[in-house]
């Protein structure tokens, strides 16, 4: 008897989840697995922050429930940081901490959508995004960048895709997959198009904010105009090497801010109070060790650039921020049984013992995605595997 619903049901598995999922299962059975397939930090969480959460501990005042959307000294904090970071005018009460940036997000798409709504997302795009529309009974119309354009969609494309049915656009800058980075003058054509249709409400994932090589980061809320009608999404995760701490946040308009409280509180309450004292530290601390691996992330993606590129029929861009590599593999499909990204991700796996993740979940089924945040000695290891990998399917 099947009782299951019909939402789980047609759920998709996270395809990065899925293949680090399969790398464990090799490496538990003896193989030298180098896995590139998961953005996670290869750096421990520097230490003043752990001393931030150790000293919560010790002062014994952080084990009770903590406020729903976070405690005021990290929203102030956070407040703070948008307005000198990033010239947003967020108020404490704008703002929600949450269980990481994916659930910020979900608590964002079950707050606006309605059966039906559709969701504009800039393609490629974050794996989680399309299925969380999909679990809010919402409507995904994509907008596809090429890679000969950093895989940035245009101006005209976002026009060409608002129906009377669009309720949000979303889009990551930095960008998870492509490392594509959003300029001014991106975001003005963006903006000029939104104008013309204030009902929509613009999310703007900006977790890879301090893995930004092309300059200064630009926050899509901060021109004319934008501000009331953008959330902007971050989190600690990334800039910080805090993926298991689990500590995202919004800032939004007042009216959505506490629409996602209140899901929230249904749904997980707060995050964990000690968490959050580790946030608040690695917000009101100098930022060298966040300098420091985006660096040495500048670095590996010089290494990894020039190796890729010397692959016979791989396609690749410079990406501009966060640590991925987006290839174009499709010149290797239809060879000894290679259908689709998806099996090639499997052959390399097999083959050369490199972890990566097909593009398909991404929307962009041509590519796979390759995670840097490895050592560069990892790093060389594993291009030289999927080179010779390669070489048996020309």
């Amino acid at each position: 008897m099947d009782l299951l619903s019909e939402r789980i049901k047609g759920m998709v598995e996270s395809s990065t989840l899925a293949m680090a999922a399969k790398a464990r299962e090799m490496k538990q059975k003896g193989f030298d697995v180098i896995s590139l397939s998961l953005g996670e930090p290869d750096f421990k969480t520097p230490k003043h922050i752990q001393e931030g959460a150790k000293k919560a501990i010790d002062d014994g005042k952080y084990f009770s429930y903590a406020p729903v959307n976070g405690y005021l000294d990290l929203r102030e904090a956070i407040s703070e940081k948008f307005k000198k970071e990033n010239e947003l005018n967020y108020a404490p009460d704008q703002i929600v901490v949450s269980n990481g940036a994916k659930q910020s997000i979900a608590n964002l798409f079950l707050a606006l959508l309605d059966p039906g709504d559709e969701v504009i997302i800039y393609t490629p795009y974050w794996v989680s995004y399309s299925a969380l529309v999909e679990l809010a009974e919402g409507k995904c119309v994509l907008i596809k960048g090429d890679i000969k354009d950093d895989f940035k969609a245009n101006a005209a494309q976002l026009k060409a895709a608002i129906t009377d049915k669009t309720k949000a656009v979303i889009f990551s800058s930095p960008c998870n997959p492509t490392g594509s980075v959003f300029t001014r003058e991106d975001f003005e054509a963006m903006a000029q198009v939104l104008s013309a249709h204030p009902e929509i409400i613009v999310i703007a994932d900006e977790i890879y904010e301090l893995i930004n090589f092309a300059g200064a980061h630009v926050s899509i809320g901060s021109l004319p105009g934008m501000e009331d009608r953008t959330v902007t999404v971050n989190g600690f995760a990334k800039g910080f090497a805090m993926t298991g701490w689990r500590v995202g946040y919004i800032g939004a308009p007042l009216w959505l801010a506490k629409a996602a409280n209140k899901i929230q509180g249904q749904i997980t309450s707060a995050n964990c109070s000690i968490a959050q004292r580790a946030a608040l530290t690695a917000l009101t601390s100098p930022k060298e060790a966040s300098k420091a691996m985006a660096n040495a992330y500048y670095q590996r993606r010089q290494l990894v650039y020039d190796l890729l590129k010397n692959i016979p029929g791989v396609e690749v861009n410079l990406p501009q921020g966060a640590f991925y590599f987006f290839p174009d593999v499709s010149s290797y499909f239809g060879k000894k049984g290679i259908r689709d990204a998806a099996d090639l991700c499997i052959y390399l796996l097999e083959e050369s013992h490199v972890s990566l993740v097909s593009g398909e979940g991404f929307g962009e089924p041509n590519c796979l995605r390759l995670s840097y945040a490895a050592s560069e000695e990892d790093l060389k290891i594993a291009l030289a595997r999927i080179t010779k990998a390669l070489e048996k399917l020309a």
